[in-house]
């Protein structure tokens, strides 16, 4: 997208009225080998839970991994779970932006008078990247939620440019909401490592046994893992790259 007034800050941000890009230096690129941003096909579709796990996995690799959760709304106990599987960071250090209504960001913006400031979202970000081996970047809620007048989370996401892990949650539905999201995701020009199944009960209805097979089939996406209900533990081997 072009536009005739833009301008650029010391740390690659290009902003313009509508759009907002974050270059990222080469040697970037490579401190982050395999750093995510995880969106889920829902709100509870499990996205906290699932970094929580692959942080932790990752921390007991010895890789220096913490998980990032750039906004919470309402109360703040994903960014806490998150600092804790982090080696013991504060909740403060791993979430930025803190909006107290349990509504979307650019809702709850709006009636605490405290709009998200993409760009600072995106350099807080951006930041927390450098300075850790590897990082989980968790959105808030699905991938089209609203942080700002005329951003989204997908436009977030889309100027990390990093790779996005899609966290299932497996239940009636599951389906239309994966396969919209990939869709979604693949007209970003985003590379898509792969989906999570995450169980969201203990006994499993015909949708929930079905839904795996079928949308590994119809997405041609790997199913990097599959997380039964209560599970605490993940393999990390599918989410280390080449």
């Amino acid at each position: 997208m072009s536009c005739s007034v833009r301008a650029t800050s010391r740390r690659g941000l290009c902003w313009c009225p509508k759009r907002i890009r974050l270059d990222r230096p080469a040697a970037w690129g490579h401190r982050c080998g395999v750093s995510y941003f995880v969106t889920g096909t829902d709100t509870g579709a499990g996205k906290t839970r699932f970094s929580t796990l692959l942080v932790a996995a990752l921390r007991a690799e010895g890789i220096d991994a913490a998980g990032f959760k750039p906004v919470c709304c309402g109360d703040r106990d994903d960014a806490v779970q998150l600092a804790a599987a982090s080696g013991g960071l504060e909740p403060g250090q791993v979430n930025p932006v803190w909006l107290k209504a349990s509504v979307a960001p650019l809702v709850a913006g709006m009636l605490e008078n405290r709009p998200v400031d993409p760009i600072a979202l995106l350099m807080a970000t951006r930041d927390f990247i450098a300075s850790h081996a590897e990082v989980i970047v968790e959105g808030v809620g699905g991938w089209r939620v609203p942080l700002a007048d005329g951003y989204d989370m997908a436009d977030f996401a889309t100027d990390l440019g990093l790779p996005v892990i899609i966290v299932v949650g497996n239940r009636l539905g599951a389906l239309n909401h994966t396969l919209l999201t990939v869709d979604a995701i693949r007209s970003r020009g985003l590379e898509i490592a792969g989906l999570v199944i995450n169980h969201l009960a203990d006994e499993l209805d015909t949708a929930a046994i079905t839904n795996k097979g079928i949308i590994e089939r119809l997405t041609g996406l790997p199913i990097l893992a599959e997380i039964i209900h209560g599970q605490d533990f993940l393999e990390v081997e599918p989410f280390l790259g080449s």
